[in-house]
């Protein structure tokens, strides 16, 4: 799989607790899937960019559709995070947020304090 993401058999033990029990028919190899999910949001690809030795793209997507509804991939983080005990410094990465389109125009509109008047009423 060369440059491929697999996660290792020791991290699958750890959240393997996590997953929901296979009903039924044999379901695809959940390191695969697992490991392609991240390799999907890690490097913001579409589903059906997934290399295939992580699976049929459309078995990755559903199963994150039904693992998130069913809070698997909350009660892992949660899971992992109370094992490191509680963190020094707290860092908030912000890259992801969008302004609405309108919010460019609210200076423009006097809807938005100006910083310069702000500093010269002192």
């Amino acid at each position: 799989m060369g440059d491929l993401l697999l996660l290792s058999e020791a991290q699958m033990r750890r959240i393997e607790p996590y997953f929901p029990l296979s009903h039924g028919i044999p379901r695809v190899d959940d390191q695969r899937v697992l490991s392609g999910i991240l390799f999907v949001i890690r490097n913001g690809l579409r589903w059906r960019d997934v290399p295939r030795e992580y699976g049929p793209h459309k078995t990755i997507y559903n199963r994150f559709i039904r693992w998130s509804r069913l809070g698997v991939f909350n009660r892992i983080f949660a899971a992992l995070s109370a094992q490191g005990g509680v963190p020094d410094q707290l860092m908030i990465d912000a890259t992801h947020l969008k302004a609405h389109r309108t919010a460019a125009s609210l200076l423009k509109k006097g809807l938005y304090p100006d910083i310069s008047d702000a500093a010269g009423a002192d």
